[in-house]
């Protein structure tokens, strides 16, 4: 089960995330804006999704591990039960929450990079 631990771990590997706080809860920040942060009441990480098709298809695909509050309504944001969901799918959500606030430079050089240690497997 990840942890808030394994979500810094994971999002601190992209460039330019910073740890911080949103609301008095723990966040991570890139750009000065908030891709996801800690809550409490429910427990959920709530995180930036793409675009509101995206949002829509999580809360439907997987309602276990994926939900909303009224507050959310109207935004790009679902809440993740930690304890639900699969590491590997947390860190394709925070790398997309990331290139959602990312400057594009950034996002190229991220995929020029990761693009040239694929071929060299």
């Amino acid at each position: 089960m990840p942890t808030w631990d394994d979500v810094v771990q994971l999002g601190t590997q992209l460039p330019g995330v910073e740890v911080g706080t949103s609301y008095g809860a723990p966040a991570l920040r890139v750009r000065g804006k908030g891709m996801c942060r800690l809550r409490s009441d429910p427990d959920a990480l709530a995180i930036r999704v793409t675009d509101m098709g995206e949002r829509e298809a999580l809360l439907q695909s997987e309602p276990e591990t994926f939900f909303t509050t009224p507050h959310y309504d109207g935004y790009p944001y679902v809440l993740v039960r930690l304890e639900a969901v699969d590491p590997d799918e947390l860190g394709e959500l925070l790398e997309d929450a990331w290139r959602v606030f990312a400057a594009k430079r950034i996002v190229k050089e991220w995929d020029a990079t990761r693009d040239r240690a694929g071929e060299s497997q």
